[in-house]
């Protein structure tokens, strides 16, 4: 084999090497590609939610195990809770509409924030709610799950239908258009629960982390008032998140609040890449004869 054929191998060995390299390395993130990634993962998302077997008899039968499983654990609090709010008109109004809106506001405004301040973190940190979305898929489609408020024989109320707002899409006049019974993980929290941590760790304002802490929980409150989940569906939205969050340090190696804010652009990266491995080509200097000394004898 010719040395011509030698030095292809070892470019071709290198630019895969290269390649993977620079996929997993953070880059500066570009609007457009964002904005049409996005909107097609979430269309994506929609659709196979959606298609997901509505399994009616099975996602009743598994939420009267979720709520006899409570019960058992002493921590059956979510008939009490949603009674409680439903007495307040204005309030549970509010949750009604708190869950139908920054359930997306909020996680697009924290996408928005970080392209424009974390550019260097942005690809980690989505990539951790791609994850955490993408496995929720799979526990809605082996594990269907009534929400309280369609539960037989339960005294829970649907506070959609009896206050007439516009609160969520699984009541009233939208239920056509999203499974009803695909309440097990809840996003609501897994996706707050993503905004909250990445507002804790990236902020530097003490009120604006205090805020990313409290959004979970208010979240957490809104789910269980309106009866749209039980608490331990809050839970299976933790370990979703949690299992984006191992996927991310996978694929970069680090947490995403640990990498560089800022990272070059692509072709910055690449003109720094080609001239190290220019430089790396180039044959090495010989080695000079140390020059003699001022008066060292001759031999």
């Amino acid at each position: 084999m010719g040395e011509t054929d030698v030095t292809a191998q070892e470019d071709g060995k290198t630019g895969w090497s290269d390649r993977l390299r620079s996929l997993r390395s953070p880059g500066r993130p570009r609007l457009w590609f964002e904005i049409l990634l996005i909107a097609v993962s979430y269309w994506l998302y929609s659709l196979v939610r959606n298609a997901v077997p509505e399994q009616k008899a099975q996602a009743l039968s598994n939420a009267d195990w979720i709520w006899s499983a409570e019960k058992a654990l002493g921590l059956a609090f979510e008939e009490t809770v949603n009674h409680a709010f439903n007495s307040v008109t204005w309030l549970i109004v509010s949750m009604n509409y708190y869950y139908a809106t920054l359930h997306f506001v909020v996680t697009i405004g924290v996408l928005v924030w970080l392209f424009r301040r974390h550019p260097g973190r942005y690809a980690a940190t989505r990539l951790v709610l791609f994850a955490t979305t993408g496995v929720a898929l799979l526990g809605y489609y082996l594990y269907p799950l009534a929400p309280p408020r369609l539960m037989n024989g339960a005294n829970f109320i649907d506070t959609v239908l009896v206050h007439e707002t516009w609160g969520s899409m699984a009541s009233g006049n939208f239920k056509n258009m999203s499974n009803q019974y695909a309440a097990m993980p809840s996003m609501h929290i897994g996706w707050s629960l993503w905004c909250g941590l990445t507002i804790f760790a990236l902020a530097s304002a003490p009120w604006a982390r205090i805020l990313g802490l409290l959004y979970p929980t208010l979240t957490l409150v809104v789910i269980v008032a309106t009866a749209n989940h039980f608490w331990l569906d809050a839970v299976g939205g933790m370990i979703c998140l949690a299992f984006g969050y191992a996927v991310s340090r996978a694929w970069y190696g680090s947490l995403p609040q640990h990498l560089p804010k800022w990272v070059p652009s692509k072709s910055e990266r690449g003109a720094r890449l080609t001239g190290v491995r220019a430089a790396a080509r180039l044959p090495q200097p010989a080695e000079q004869p140390e020059p003699e000394t001022a008066g060292a004898r001759r031999p």
